[in-house]
């Protein structure tokens, strides 16, 4: 039985919501009418649903390695067979709307909350009525209306050198615009969405008018001109050339998988006493999916602790459900707060988010 057939993204899109936003990098070498809400079924199916003449098709912006092993898995399961499209998630969502009613799309899955956000925004996602997500998903990993459900969590926080930084300097993300960091601090381009969705929750927090003194501070900080990767981020703190930065958790452990004694630690961060930030990958049904019950069928299929425990272990990040061992390495991290304020902010903010940080010189 064929099970997963990667088909070739021939979209190539040059601008991204207001930034010229970088495509996801996993690997770092990462308006429509709606159709009636999906109804929810009991459980998960497990019989044949679909035949190989009519694949359930996958737009993903997640790298294949990490999600061609899932999706062998649930067709192996359910007998559904999976096509996808592996593409950046801005090309993915301008072939949505582009697309419109004859796309052959059923799932959207992408990273960052931002992303989604701006799917939805666009009408490219529908509601998804499912008791079983809805349980199973914390609230703050979903969309209220029930358009996109987040399946794994990344953690952005603070990274540092333990022989030249001592972690009981180190607090939230606003002392990082402190004097005492000037010349020490690294930061990825505010071009990523993971910067343009930390800087929206903390305007969302702190106000737009106490985040931009943080965020001129922090440039005022710099050692070197932004890095367009996290995982060179981290290297030029192992190197020397900063003593702190801001990460997302999982570049870390990739360093780490290659070298387990990777000379780079990680203080969980906090935001006035609301946790760390965090953000998702994850996956909505499309307005007009053509196989809307086998999108949910997979979607909730990937909140199962099984499929769970294999989303976060495969890339170090932790799972969207509570209760799902770890990661050894995750787990080595210790346990932190996460921030509990709904994502869906990290979207509806972006604009301001970005616009400050223009203003603050973070390029």
């Amino acid at each position: 039985m064929n099970t997963v057939r990667l088909l070739g993204a021939v979209l190539v899109v040059s601008g991204f919501f207001l930034t010229g936003c970088q495509p996801a990098d996993e690997s770092d070498i990462e308006p429509a009418t709606a159709r009636e809400a999906v109804e929810p079924v009991a459980g998960v199916a497990t019989e044949p649903q679909q035949t190989e003449s009519n694949p359930l098709v996958v737009y993903s912006s997640r790298q294949p390695h990490l999600v061609e092993p899932l999706f062998e898995e649930f067709t192996a399961q359910t007998g559904v067979a999976i096509e996808y499209i592996n593409d950046s998630e801005a090309a993915l969502i301008e072939r949505l709307a582009a697309e419109a009613e004859d796309t052959p799309a059923s799932v959207l899955i992408t990273v960052d909350a931002g992303n989604l956000w701006l799917a939805d925004e666009r009408g490219l996602l529908q509601p998804l009525a499912s008791d079983f997500l809805n349980e199973r998903i914390p609230e703050a990993l979903r969309d209220p209306e029930g358009h996109w459900f987040g399946l794994s969590v990344r953690a952005r926080t603070i990274m540092y050198h333990p022989d030249r930084v001592d972690p009981a300097d180190l607090s939230t993300y606003a002392q990082l615009a402190d004097p005492q960091w000037e010349g020490r601090l690294c930061l990825r381009t505010s071009r990523k969405v993971y910067n343009q969705s930390l800087t929206a929750m903390m305007i969302e927090r702190l106000g737009e008018e106490n985040v931009e003194p943080i965020i001129s501070g922090w440039v005022s900080n710099l050692a070197t001109e932004p890095f367009s990767s996290d995982t060179r981020l981290i290297e030029a703190i192992e190197a020397g050339q900063c003593d702190v930065g801001l990460v997302n958790t999982y570049y870390l452990g990739r360093l780490i998988d290659e070298q387990p004694d990777y000379p780079v630690e990680i203080f969980w961060a906090n935001q006035d006493s609301t946790g760390t930030h965090v953000n998702i990958s994850g996956a909505g049904v499309t307005t007009h999916a053509p196989a809307a019950a086998q999108a949910r069928q997979l979607i909730e299929w990937l909140a199962s602790d099984a499929a769970q425990q294999k989303i976060a272990g495969s890339n170090f990040e932790f799972p969207a459900v509570e209760g799902i061992p770890l990661h050894p390495t995750v787990e080595a991290w210790g346990e932190f707060e996460a921030d509990s304020m709904n994502l869906k902010i990290a979207g509806q903010r972006q604009v301001e988010a970005v616009m400050l940080m223009d203003r603050a010189g973070w390029r």
